[in-house]
């Protein structure tokens, strides 16, 4: 049994009573006739993956090519490859697994269907591809309607491409500034969606699957009628940003970084938890909402100010609450997922209060 007062800090603490919850609460809105295929990059959990499925998850979303892999050799069988990869090293390898489980590629050009067309042909596989639609993140995909019924069409037009969806990610959310911001954002994704695979299917084009995926909006973006899966992330752990956008409380919160005070000076406190601890993102696709560079869990409003890579600053202590050298202190991130990526294991806290090492299995899967 893992003895809570030797864990080293800088630390990852994830309670498993708030992981559960939030599992629930994100398989809660298969009530919409909806299925949830969960984001890995989050997490980066092969533990986290199996439990997600064994609670209710169709599939798992991934952000990379090795991502995937670790998945399938783990003996996961349903896999959507979020990012449209053109890169032919890559593509011949993940193609393999397409023989043995399910594997779904995105693409959003024309381009990269010629690219997996040749491949696949090599390979005598039928690769299941979905179109990236752009609802307004203005990173990749195609704009919807008929730039997606022209993408739709080409890989129709294709010997061995099997189209079967269309998907979007609606990040820009993340900066919404209200409530009513984040439901015009659902909104838009949504449609962004149904449009495309209208147009699709007036000309003989079927799209059975509609997915959708944005912490912010998925709970809304379930309810509209055509969606057929949501893609939720973040919503495993939930962090400073979920919080200032209002989507979760301060409870639900699962994941924090366990630190230790270093220094004690005027007016301010210095712990051993900085930007390779809890990275100097401030918001994913930016957030006014967010303060500082993490919430200290106390009963007062206490933020880490500054940062450097092996410090984190508390400043404007007038009245510090912590005086000991190596007091513990607990650091909600602001973004969970950049800082599960700087971490080799969990400290899981289990239901019954003693402590578990996780591995971060996916840490530095970037290919």
């Amino acid at each position: 049994m893992i003895n809570k007062e030797e864990i080293e800090t800088p630390a990852l603490i994830l309670d498993e009573k708030k992981l559960n919850k939030n599992i629930d609460r994100m398989m809660k809105v298969s009530e919409h006739g909806v299925t949830i295929r969960p984001h890995f990059k989050t997490h980066k959990s092969v533990w986290i993956a199996k439990r997600q499925i064994e609670k209710g998850a169709s599939g798992i979303t991934v952000a990379t090519a090795s991502e995937a892999e670790l998945l399938f050799e783990n003996g996961l069988t349903d896999i959507l490859l979020a990012f449209p990869l053109a890169d032919p090293v890559r593509l011949k390898k993940l193609l393999k697994w397409s023989k043995r489980a399910r594997l779904i590629l995105t693409v959003d050009s024309e381009e990269q269907v010629k690219i997996i067309e040749a491949i696949a042909k090599e390979l005598i596989v039928t690769p299941e591809v979905w179109i990236k639609v752009n609802s307004g993140l203005n990173r990749c995909g195609v704009e919807p309607g008929v730039e997606a019924f022209n993408l739709a069409e080409c890989i129709n037009n294709t010997e061995t491409l099997d189209l079967t969806g269309m998907y979007t990610h609606a990040g820009h959310s993340y900066a919404a500034k209200c409530e009513e911001e984040v439901n015009r954002i659902a909104k838009q994704e949504a449609e962004s969606i149904l449009r495309s695979v209208e147009l699709c299917e007036k000309n003989g084009i079927i799209i059975p699957n509609r997915s959708i995926g944005s912490t912010p909006t998925f709970e809304r973006g379930a309810k509209y009628a055509g969606i057929t899966e949501v893609r939720p992330g973040n919503a495993v752990f939930f962090d400073n940003i979920q919080v200032a956008l209002g989507i979760a409380s301060e409870e639900e919160v699962a994941l924090t970084v366990l630190a230790s005070i270093a220094s004690v000076k005027n007016e301010r406190i210095i712990i051993d938890a900085g930007s390779k601890a809890l990275t100097t993102e401030k918001g994913a696709h930016g957030n006014e909402g967010v303060i500082g560079f993490g919430r200290v869990i106390t009963n007062e409003k206490i933020f880490v100010s500054r940062v450097s890579e092996e410090h984190g600053i508390i400043d404007n202590m007038q009245n510090p609450i912590f005086h000991k050298l190596n007091e513990k202190v607990h650091i909600v991130p602001n973004h969970a997922c950049p800082v599960v990526n700087l971490f080799n294991f969990y400290y899981v806290i289990k239901e019954n209060g003693d402590y578990e090492k996780v591995c971060v299995d996916g840490r530095g899967m970037s290919q």
